[in-house]
Parts: structure tokens; C-alpha cells; sequence
């Protein structure tokens, strides 16, 4: 994954990023356990306007352990 994308997904989310994997036309984001409700946001907003501006689909996943 691109560089620029993960620092614009860390800006845009609001939280630390532990990883990310591209899987086709999707990007998968682990963050840390508890805050995967503050990346997707209210109603999924934060999410959703992260997905229009990098015109992929984006789905959050905590990661548990280390």
C-alpha cells in the first residue's frame, strides 16, 4: 500500500493505524482494540467520506494483539 494513502487514512480516521492490506478494490485498516467506532464515526460518516475521497471501499477491523 501506497505511503501517501496510509498517512491520508491516519489524518482522515482520527486514530493510530497497525496496519493496512488492499484486497482488490478494498482496503482493509486494523487499529487499535476500541477504536474502530471513533475511525468509522457516527452513522459510519468518517468512514464513508474517507472512502469518497480515496475512491475505495474501506472496512475497519481492531487488531487484538500485538
Amino acid at each position: 500500500m501506497e505511503q501517501g494513502i496510509v498517512e491520508k487514512l491516519k489524518l482522515m480516521l482520527g486514530v493510530q493505524i497497525k496496519k493496512v492490506e488492499e484486497q482488490g478494490e478494498q482496503v482493509l485498516v486494523y487499529v487499535p482494540k476500541g477504536q474502530a467506532a471513533k475511525a468509522i464515526g457516527s452513522g459510519g460518516a468518517v468512514v464513508r467520506s474517507a472512502e469518497l475521497v480515496l475512491k475505495k471501499k474501506i472496512s475497519i477491523k481492531e487488531q487484538v494483539s500485538e
